[in-house]
């Protein structure tokens, strides 16, 4: 018998069993045991679903027990490592019927469910030298291991399930040819220009009466036509396989019961061939080299007696440069970040300066050309509409807004062309001729449009003579008893 663990509980009875930072019991292994195979191929294929076997794999152990009563079932071991990875494994076994159990080596007890949520402990341990002792709320027996499950090879005896659907998944496909139909499917593949690479692999004799080994063509396709699938799935000696894992393959127009993705027990550099219909698997330890399709295609040559032509003189090639022009365009043109304004234009410019904000004052920059005043602004000169627009169409180097120049060449190749200088600011007219300005003369439109206004000393004489002048001395003297004509007036004495 067992009994539930309660909370705070601190010591328990079951050899290797301890209680994790939740209080719940939990050993260093769990255990689930299964009434039959199918159960375990059903949990196989549930957990798969969702979660990998790779965390556990390396600790994994299946096998075949048997009880004192003679009965065989199914043991499923593996390192329990917390709680989470225990309630995951648990509900599944739930699932499929299995018992969960938790311990270290030798005795397991059941672990928490519903009933009990920190577990469970088994306070009188059978004596015994059995493999396990297993611990439930409705049992407790002992089992000896008869013979372990390799995972591998169970995953080999599992018969595919007919599913036709993944005859028109798309993606890759083996197809694996008889020797005698290899070289037709191959320059079939080759005319209708599929892609893909091809091996001979070779099986050993079916019997002992066969002293020649069993070669087939293997060809790995990235993706096949539409049109050829029905050619390989129906034509006899040709089978066709969906790849589902590295180095695991299932035929098509079969679905293997368990995830293989989630099962890493095939070696990448191998091929497991998984067919269906009652086959035996074909395994291939190691592919040979592959090599590419086309090579197996049609062969031409020329006839041996005809030579190869020489030249028998070389000259340079004629001059093909054509003039760079500038052409009117219909394209939509981006904001002009430069414009020339002509000089008898700049009365207007002057004009202008008086309602432009501060920021075009001291942002924009002008310099003073023969061809007229040429001002540039990286925020877009629209809101001066003067002159030519120019866009820039590489660093330092412009057209004009509305045009294009032909031939349509890369901006780069213009400006090496011309000889553009990142010191200069070169333009491009529409009479196809380029001129540049100095970086260093272009100033802030600020300071090119202000002039200076005169002014003149102001004297400080007048505020010297009045700081200069005599103070007043101001008196008030008493009224008395009997107030006079001049009694309550102040008298004032200048010094």
């Amino acid at each position: 018998m067992i009994e539930r663990i309660a909370l705070h509980q601190t010591r328990v009875h079951t050899p290797g069993l301890g209680l994790d930072a939740k209080g719940v019991a939990l050993g260093t292994k769990g255990l689930i045991l299964f009434s039959s195979i199918d159960r375990l191929v059903m949990f196989l294929a549930a957990h798969a679903r969702e979660h990998s076997l790779e965390d556990f794999a390396r600790t994994l152990t299946m096998s075949v027990v048997r009880s004192k009563l003679g009965t065989r079932e199914i043991t499923f071991e593996f390192a329990a490592e917390s709680s989470d990875r225990m309630d995951r494994m648990a509900e599944t076994a739930r699932l499929v019927g299995g018992f969960a159990f938790t311990g270290t080596s030798r005795h397991f007890v059941q672990y928490r469910d519903s009933a009990a949520p920190f577990g469970y402990d088994a306070p009188d341990l059978i004596s015994t030298d059995a493999a396990f002792a297993l611990y439930h709320d409705r049992f407790s027996q002992t089992y000896d291991v008869e013979r372990r499950i390799d995972l591998r090879a169970l995953l080999l005896r599992l018969m595919p399930r007919v599913d036709p659907s993944t005859k028109v998944e798309p993606g890759p496909r083996i197809v694996v040819v008889e020797e005698g139909l290899g070289p037709a499917i191959a320059r079939y593949f080759v005319r209708s220009r599929v892609d893909g690479d091809v091996c001979v692999a070779e099986w050993a004799p079916p019997s002992p009466l066969d002293d020649a080994p069993v070669r087939r063509w293997v060809m790995r396709v990235p993706e096949l036509p539409g049109r050829m699938r029905p050619l390989v799935h129906a034509t006899p000696g040709i089978a066709c396989f969906l790849p589902v894992a590295p180095g695991v393959a299932v035929e098509a127009g079969y679905q293997h019961p368990i995830e293989l993705r989630a099962c890493p027990v095939f070696e990448a550099a191998g091929l497991v061939l998984l067919r269906g219909g009652g086959g035996s698997p074909w395994i291939i330890d190691r592919l040979p080299p592959m090599a590419p399709l086309s090579a197996f295609g049609p062969i031409a040559m020329r006839a041996e007696d005809g030579g190869a032509t020489v030249a028998v003189r070389t000259m340079p090639p004629e001059a093909v440069q054509v003039p760079l022009r500038v052409v009117p365009s219909t394209a939509r043109w981006r904001d002009a970040t430069a414009t020339c304004i002509p000089p008898e234009q700049l009365p207007l410019l002057r004009r202008l300066a008086y309602v432009l904000p501060p920021a075009t004052l001291a942002q924009a920059r002008i310099a003073i050309t023969s061809r007229g005043a040429v001002l540039r602004w990286k925020a877009g000169v629209q809101s001066i509409p003067l002159g030519t627009f120019f866009v820039e169409i590489h660093p330092n180097l412009y057209v004009p807004a509305g045009h294009r120049v032909t031939p349509a060449v890369a901006p780069d190749v213009i400006a090496r062309t011309i000889g553009a200088q990142l010191s200069h600011a070169t333009f491009l007219g529409t009479d196809g001729l380029a001129w540049a300005v100095d970086e260093q003369s272009f100033v802030s439109l600020e300071t090119a449009l202000l002039e200076a206004t005169p002014w003149e000393a102001a004297t400080a004489d007048a505020i010297v003579r009045t700081l200069s002048e005599a103070l007043i001395d101001l008196r008030v003297t008493p009224v008395g008893p009997v107030p006079g004509p001049n009694a309550g007036r102040d008298e004032t004495k200048g010094e």
